[in-house]
């Protein structure tokens, strides 16, 4: 049974899709009634997030091969059917300061966060300009409008998402393929484990972000911020002197939510998993 505006059933591949905003929106997807595939570098988790999904098309991905990418879509479509929409969500966030970050976490971040957004858009070009027609939506964050100390090369990656997707959106928009992204708050999965969030504005959770992109696909736009409070408030900033931006970033307690207040035991087994994958 499908849902709401544009109710047609949608083939779509999600990266990250074997655990937070990747699983919920492969979750929120399939109540819509459409066909999911998801991928993610953690083959075990992914079978195991397919199983409880339903979900019959499920591979390892590593978003920074193309060849890995290309495999992916290449299952999506050989037993789904041509790809309607590919959601580009696998990301990692490591925290802490910029000059103590190890070089391998930094290469990590721009390889998964950037080049694996690019690649996969690259590839989801290939097979949706053709038909003229298609959806590619990048997940982005706050942080790629709003600075974040303890975050500055992830920070970095959600920027560029953010210019190269509304470079390609515009590049494309006679094409008939669309183009957008999602740009939640911080959001309640391990990504933040460790962390207290800003004062005054809560954590997004993951079910919303979830059904931000599924109302995405329904009617799309260039972007959705995730939640509307946090999104007004990153989007008022922009528009106040530096100074009066930077006091309220520090009330907000935005200056040490990633560096002094991380409890850094609550965030290491996540930091070993992205780093062994």
């Amino acid at each position: 049974m499908t849902h709401g505006l544009g109710s047609d059933v949608k083939t779509i591949a999600i990266t990250g899709g074997a655990r937070g905003i990747g699983f919920e929106t492969a979750k929120e997807l399939i109540r819509r009634g459409h066909r999911v595939a998801i991928g993610d570098i953690d083959e075990a988790q992914a079978k195991e997030a397919a199983s409880e999904l339903g979900v019959e098309v499920v591979a390892h991905l590593d978003v920074t091969a193309p060849d890995s990418f290309r495999d992916f879509l290449d299952l999506v479509e050989r037993d789904l059917g041509p790809l309607d929409v590919l959601i580009n969500n696998a990301g990692i966030m490591p925290t802490g300061h910029a000059h103590e970050e190890e070089d391998a976490v930094t290469r990590r971040q721009v390889e998964i966060n950037i080049l694996g957004v690019i690649f996969g858009t690259k590839l989801a070009l290939l097979r949706m300009l053709p038909r003229q027609a298609g959806h590619i939506i990048n997940t982005a964050s706050l942080a790629g409008e709003l600075a974040v100390p303890g975050l500055a090369t992830y920070c970095g990656t959600k920027f560029a998402v953010i210019g190269f997707t509304e470079a390609a959106r515009q590049e494309y928009r006679k094409s008939g393929v669309q183009l957008s992204t999602v740009r939640p708050t911080f959001t309640n999965t391990e990504l933040v484990a460790g962390t207290a969030g800003a004062k005054g504005l809560r954590n997004a959770e993951p079910e919303e972000i979830a059904r931000a992109t599924a109302d995405l696909i329904e009617r799309p736009r260039p972007f959705v911020r995730v939640t509307r409070l946090a999104g007004g408030a990153v989007s008022a900033m922009k528009f106040v002197p530096r100074r009066i931006a930077t006091g309220l970033s520090s009330a907000l307690g935005t200056d040490s939510v990633f560096l002094g207040d991380v409890d850094m035991s609550a965030r290491q087994a996540y930091l070993d998993r992205i780093r062994e994958n």
